[in-house]
Protein backbone atom coordinates (compact mmCIF):
# COMPACT_ATOMS: atom_id res chain seq x y z
CA UNK A 1 0.00 0.00 0.00
CA UNK A 2 1.13 3.86 -0.70
CA UNK A 3 3.53 4.83 -2.92
CA UNK A 4 5.43 2.69 -5.01
CA UNK A 5 9.24 2.76 -4.24
CA UNK A 6 11.54 4.72 -6.80
CA UNK A 7 13.44 1.33 -7.85
CA UNK A 8 9.88 -0.62 -8.39
CA UNK A 9 8.59 2.25 -10.83
CA UNK A 10 12.26 2.40 -12.56
CA UNK A 11 11.72 -1.66 -12.91
CA UNK A 12 8.07 -0.89 -14.21
CA UNK A 13 9.50 1.38 -16.53
CA UNK A 14 12.40 -1.18 -17.71
CA UNK A 15 9.35 -4.32 -18.26
CA UNK A 16 7.29 -1.98 -20.27
CA UNK A 17 9.37 0.79 -22.50
CA UNK A 18 6.17 2.56 -23.90
CA UNK A 19 4.63 2.69 -20.49
CA UNK A 20 8.26 4.10 -18.80
CA UNK A 21 7.93 7.39 -21.71
CA UNK A 22 4.46 8.02 -20.38
CA UNK A 23 5.72 7.84 -16.76
CA UNK A 24 8.32 10.72 -17.47
CA UNK A 25 5.95 13.29 -19.21
CA UNK A 26 2.69 12.72 -17.16
CA UNK A 27 1.86 14.20 -13.64
CA UNK A 28 3.71 12.93 -10.50
CA UNK A 29 1.71 9.48 -9.63
CA UNK A 30 -0.45 9.59 -6.48
CA UNK A 31 -0.40 7.76 -3.31
CA UNK A 32 -2.33 5.30 -3.01
CA UNK A 33 -5.09 5.52 -1.92
CA UNK A 34 -5.94 8.83 -1.72
CA UNK A 35 -7.60 11.48 0.64
CA UNK A 36 -11.45 10.08 1.04
CA UNK A 37 -14.17 11.62 -1.18
CA UNK A 38 -16.50 14.07 0.38
CA UNK A 39 -19.18 12.28 2.69
CA UNK A 40 -16.76 9.06 3.22
CA UNK A 41 -15.22 7.73 6.22
CA UNK A 42 -15.64 3.84 6.04
CA UNK A 43 -15.09 1.12 4.26
CA UNK A 44 -19.10 0.95 4.16
CA UNK A 45 -19.42 4.91 3.10
CA UNK A 46 -17.04 3.87 0.17
CA UNK A 47 -18.86 1.44 -0.97
CA UNK A 48 -22.60 3.47 -0.91
CA UNK A 49 -20.47 5.73 -2.73
CA UNK A 50 -19.47 3.41 -5.39
CA UNK A 51 -23.30 2.26 -6.00
CA UNK A 52 -24.46 5.84 -6.27
CA UNK A 53 -21.80 7.04 -8.85
CA UNK A 54 -22.41 3.65 -10.95
CA UNK A 55 -23.69 4.82 -14.94
CA UNK A 56 -23.83 8.44 -13.78
CA UNK A 57 -22.20 11.39 -15.13
CA UNK A 58 -19.68 12.97 -12.79
CA UNK A 59 -21.54 16.21 -11.59
CA UNK A 60 -25.35 14.66 -11.48
CA UNK A 61 -23.75 11.68 -9.43
CA UNK A 62 -21.48 14.49 -7.02
CA UNK A 63 -25.34 15.46 -6.45
CA UNK A 64 -27.24 12.65 -5.67
CA UNK A 65 -24.17 11.62 -2.76
CA UNK A 66 -24.71 15.13 -2.11
CA UNK A 67 -28.00 14.77 -1.11
CA UNK A 68 -27.78 10.93 0.56
CA UNK A 69 -25.54 12.46 2.69
CA UNK A 70 -27.96 15.09 3.89
CA UNK A 71 -30.38 12.55 4.51
CA UNK A 72 -28.44 12.23 8.19
CA UNK A 73 -27.49 14.92 10.59
CA UNK A 74 -23.60 16.30 9.50
CA UNK A 75 -22.16 15.67 6.05
CA UNK A 76 -21.13 12.11 6.53
CA UNK A 77 -22.59 9.11 4.80
CA UNK A 78 -25.34 7.31 6.73
CA UNK A 79 -23.83 4.50 8.62
CA UNK A 80 -25.51 0.98 7.96
CA UNK A 81 -28.05 1.15 10.41
CA UNK A 82 -29.16 4.83 9.39
CA UNK A 83 -29.60 3.19 5.82
CA UNK A 84 -31.74 0.86 7.54
CA UNK A 85 -33.70 3.60 9.28
CA UNK A 86 -34.26 5.32 6.06
CA UNK A 87 -35.80 2.62 4.28
CA UNK A 88 -36.09 2.65 0.08
CA UNK A 89 -38.31 5.67 -0.32
CA UNK A 90 -36.25 8.02 1.76
CA UNK A 91 -33.11 7.17 -0.05
CA UNK A 92 -35.01 7.17 -3.43
CA UNK A 93 -36.26 10.84 -2.41
CA UNK A 94 -32.20 11.42 -2.95
CA UNK A 95 -32.40 10.52 -6.16
CA UNK A 96 -31.43 7.19 -6.09
CA UNK A 97 -32.82 4.77 -8.62
CA UNK A 98 -34.75 1.96 -6.76
CA UNK A 99 -32.21 -0.71 -7.58
CA UNK A 100 -29.21 1.48 -6.42
CA UNK A 101 -31.54 2.11 -3.23
CA UNK A 102 -32.17 -1.81 -2.82
CA UNK A 103 -28.15 -1.75 -3.33
CA UNK A 104 -27.72 0.55 -0.55
CA UNK A 105 -30.02 -1.89 1.65
CA UNK A 106 -28.39 -5.13 0.75
CA UNK A 107 -24.91 -3.68 1.56
CA UNK A 108 -26.24 -2.83 4.81
CA UNK A 109 -28.02 -5.92 5.84
CA UNK A 110 -25.11 -7.87 5.18
CA UNK A 111 -22.74 -5.54 6.85
CA UNK A 112 -25.11 -5.51 9.98
CA UNK A 113 -25.84 -9.18 10.36
CA UNK A 114 -22.38 -10.17 9.36
CA UNK A 115 -22.73 -11.97 6.09
CA UNK A 116 -20.03 -8.75 4.87
CA UNK A 117 -17.57 -7.77 7.54
CA UNK A 118 -15.57 -5.05 6.06
CA UNK A 119 -13.89 -4.33 9.47
CA UNK A 120 -10.17 -6.01 9.26
CA UNK A 121 -10.60 -6.65 5.23
CA UNK A 122 -7.28 -5.16 4.35
CA UNK A 123 -5.85 -8.66 5.25
CA UNK A 124 -7.62 -10.36 3.24
CA UNK A 125 -5.98 -11.32 -0.27
CA UNK A 126 -7.49 -9.63 -3.22
CA UNK A 127 -9.46 -12.81 -4.41
CA UNK A 128 -10.98 -12.85 -1.04
CA UNK A 129 -12.02 -9.30 -1.12
CA UNK A 130 -13.38 -9.48 -4.22
CA UNK A 131 -15.06 -12.72 -3.50
CA UNK A 132 -17.28 -11.65 -0.41
CA UNK A 133 -17.92 -8.05 -2.23
CA UNK A 134 -19.45 -9.40 -5.18
CA UNK A 135 -22.06 -11.21 -3.06
CA UNK A 136 -23.88 -7.56 -2.44
CA UNK A 137 -26.33 -6.50 -4.70
CA UNK A 138 -25.15 -3.82 -7.12
CA UNK A 139 -21.47 -4.29 -6.22
CA UNK A 140 -19.89 -6.07 -9.68
CA UNK A 141 -16.06 -7.26 -9.94
CA UNK A 142 -15.19 -4.04 -11.02
CA UNK A 143 -16.68 -1.82 -8.29
CA UNK A 144 -14.29 -4.03 -5.81
CA UNK A 145 -10.99 -3.98 -8.24
CA UNK A 146 -11.48 0.16 -7.38
CA UNK A 147 -12.60 -0.41 -3.60
CA UNK A 148 -8.96 -2.46 -4.02
CA UNK A 149 -6.97 0.40 -5.29
CA UNK A 150 -8.72 3.58 -4.37
CA UNK A 151 -9.78 2.49 -0.55
CA UNK A 152 -6.81 -0.39 0.47
CA UNK A 153 -4.46 1.08 -1.65
CA UNK A 154 -3.88 -2.43 -3.02
CA UNK A 155 -1.04 -1.67 -5.77
CA UNK A 156 -1.47 -4.76 -8.35
CA UNK A 157 -5.22 -4.52 -9.62
CA UNK A 158 -5.33 -4.92 -12.87
CA UNK A 159 -8.95 -3.78 -14.02
CA UNK A 160 -9.13 -5.35 -17.88
CA UNK A 161 -13.20 -4.87 -18.09
CA UNK A 162 -12.53 -0.44 -17.66
CA UNK A 163 -13.23 1.01 -20.61
CA UNK A 164 -10.82 3.54 -19.38
CA UNK A 165 -7.85 1.60 -19.12
CA UNK A 166 -8.89 0.19 -22.67
CA UNK A 167 -8.53 3.53 -24.34
CA UNK A 168 -5.71 4.02 -22.68
CA UNK A 169 -3.76 0.75 -23.85
CA UNK A 170 -4.83 1.64 -27.41
CA UNK A 171 -3.50 5.73 -27.19
CA UNK A 172 -0.33 3.53 -25.53
CA UNK A 173 0.13 1.18 -28.39
CA UNK A 174 -1.72 2.90 -31.55
CA UNK A 175 -3.78 0.35 -31.64
CA UNK A 176 -6.93 1.24 -34.59
CA UNK A 177 -9.33 -0.57 -31.49
CA UNK A 178 -9.64 -1.01 -27.85
CA UNK A 179 -8.20 -4.52 -26.68
CA UNK A 180 -11.04 -6.94 -25.07
CA UNK A 181 -10.49 -7.22 -21.73
CA UNK A 182 -8.71 -10.28 -22.59
CA UNK A 183 -6.43 -8.92 -24.22
CA UNK A 184 -5.51 -6.10 -21.92
CA UNK A 185 -5.27 -8.72 -18.94
CA UNK A 186 -2.23 -10.77 -21.48
CA UNK A 187 -1.02 -7.27 -22.06
CA UNK A 188 -1.34 -6.15 -18.44
CA UNK A 189 0.40 -8.50 -17.27
CA UNK A 190 4.23 -6.91 -17.41
CA UNK A 191 2.87 -4.17 -15.55
CA UNK A 192 2.54 -6.67 -12.55
CA UNK A 193 3.50 -6.24 -9.41
CA UNK A 194 1.95 -2.37 -9.90
CA UNK A 195 -1.03 -3.32 -12.12
CA UNK A 196 -3.14 -0.18 -10.25
CA UNK A 197 0.23 2.13 -11.52
CA UNK A 198 -0.40 1.01 -15.03
CA UNK A 199 -4.69 1.16 -15.43
CA UNK A 200 -3.56 4.97 -13.11
CA UNK A 201 -1.38 5.77 -16.06
CA UNK A 202 -4.23 4.38 -19.28
CA UNK A 203 -6.67 6.58 -17.78
CA UNK A 204 -4.09 9.79 -17.28
CA UNK A 205 -4.06 8.71 -21.31
CA UNK A 206 -7.58 9.32 -21.75
CA UNK A 207 -7.21 12.55 -19.66
CA UNK A 208 -4.50 13.99 -21.72
CA UNK A 209 -6.17 12.74 -24.72
CA UNK A 210 -9.80 14.26 -24.13
CA UNK A 211 -7.46 18.20 -22.87
CA UNK A 212 -5.17 18.31 -26.32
Amino acid sequence: MGRPSASALRALARRDPALGRVMRRLEPLPNFPGVDPPGVRSHFSYLLRAIAFQQLAGKAAETIWGRVCALTTGRMAPSAAEVMELGEERLRSAGLSRAKAAAFLDLAERTLDGRLKLRGCARLSDEEIISRLIEVRGIGEWSAQMFLMFRLGRLDVLAPADLGVQEGLRLLDGLKERPSARELALRGARWRPLASVGCWLMWRLVDEARES
